[in-house]
């Protein structure tokens, strides 16, 4: 099979050859800046990372690397605006185009939040006058199409990473205590700062999918709405609050493309993945199988066959602190168990930490090539 057949195969819950593989196409499927540069002295090869996600520190992976991996698919995602540009503050912090302040700590891998500008006591007519990023800047555009064009020439799956992260964003505007009281006493304030978000976001993406949405495979957007034990919210207030502008994303989706829908979300998520399907999510990322309620056999039990599954190799405790062979052992179980008659992505769950050794990597995908399909039977034995 071809590697986009091979992962298409895979959405539509159908055996393939081997268990696809995702390494660095989502801005949620990569690898930190650390990890990175450890892989590339570990293999002697590859460019550096160019930083495409600078809060995360998220890097580009070197092509010849991806090839080394045998990964499925390649990623398009928008280009920077003409008209207005991050703002470093000082060495160690930045304002982005939301107005949005962050800072490194020291020794720390990652940005925190230093300022959120609608934090505090707002209303409705602080957030209409707040001047909100132009989705109509040209730079976001750029080359998508030419971009799109070339990789169609590849037999690779190809990716849009969407910009649709907007519990994300009006938690860095709001500031996190804010927005959580807004959810939970003020909703006239939480939808009005929602409304001006999305707005934002529907009309960037809308633009990026009337250009790309006849060339691409998978479209991914990715909100946080789960915490290691529990939900953001009850499934109520989801329903209420939240549930409504996924809605109206896919809508946005299916009207520009047939690609298949992959969404992101850590942590303890069982709840509202009925919600997922219905709404018309094809797969679920990350499977954060060390939270609460997040156990793969439930999940395959109850939710195979209607979601696809794409993560689930552990990396809060397999991948940074287990041997190759455990990792080995794990991919193996993981495909055992998500993987049965199609349905599965294998890769790690979020961004590759600096902390898991490149040997560990390279155990995952070593053994994910080993993963393979027989008549819908699936096993996993040496190529």
């Amino acid at each position: 099979m071809t590697h986009r057949e091979r992962v298409l195969a895979a959405l539509e819950h159908r055996a393939s050859d081997r268990v696809p593989m995702d390494l660095g196409t989502a801005r949620f499927t990569g690898m930190v800046l650390g990890a990175y540069e450890n892989l590339r002295a570990h293999l002697g090869f590859g460019d550096s990372g160019q930083v495409v996600d600078r809060m995360q520190q998220v890097v580009t992976v070197d092509e010849r690397i991806l090839e080394r991996l045998d990964v499925d698919l390649r990623a398009i995602s928008q280009g920077s605006p003409d008209n207005v540009s991050d703002v470093d503050l000082d060495e160690h912090s930045w304002r982005d185009e939301w107005g949005v302040v962050r800072h490194k700590p020291p020794g720390c891998h990652y940005y925190d939040l230093a300022h959120c500008p609608l934090a505090g006591e707002i209303d409705a007519s602080d957030i209409a006058k707040f001047p909100w990023p132009d989705p109509l800047d040209a730079g976001r555009y750029r080359n998508l199409r030419a971009q799109a064009l070339e990789l169609r020439k590849t037999d690779y799956a190809i990716m849009y990473n969407a910009r649709f992260n907007l519990v994300h964003q009006t938690q860095y505007s709001r500031g996190f205590e804010d927005w959580f009281l807004d959810l939970g006493q003020n909703h006239g304030r939480f939808k009005a700062l929602m409304d001006a978000v999305f707005e934002v976001m529907l009309e960037w993406n809308r633009l990026a999918l009337e250009q790309i949405g006849d060339l691409i495979d998978v479209v991914a957007f990715g909100d946080d709405i789960g915490q290691q034990d529990r939900g953001v919210c009850s499934l109520p207030v989801y329903r209420s609050l939240i549930r409504p502008y996924q809605e109206r994303i896919v809508e946005c989706i299916r009207e520009h493309t047939k690609a298949k829908i992959l969404y992101h979300t850590c942590g303890s998520v069982y709840r509202y993945i009925e919600d997922f399907i219905d709404i018309g999510i094809d797969a679920l990322n990350p499977i954060q199988v060390a939270a609460r309620n997040m156990e793969p056999v439930r999940l395959k039990q109850e939710f195979g066959g209607r979601i696809a599954f794409w993560g689930g190799i552990d990396s809060q405790r397999i991948l940074p602190c287990g041997t190759p062979d455990e990792v080995r052992t794990e991919v193996q179980r993981m495909f055992g168990i998500l993987g049965e008659g199609g349905g599965y992505v294998l890769a790690g769950v979020h961004n590759i930490q600096p902390d898991v050794p490149p040997a560990n990597l390279l155990a995952m995908f070593d053994a994910g090539r080993e993963c393979r399909y027989a008549h819908g039977v699936h096993s996993a034995m040496a190529l």
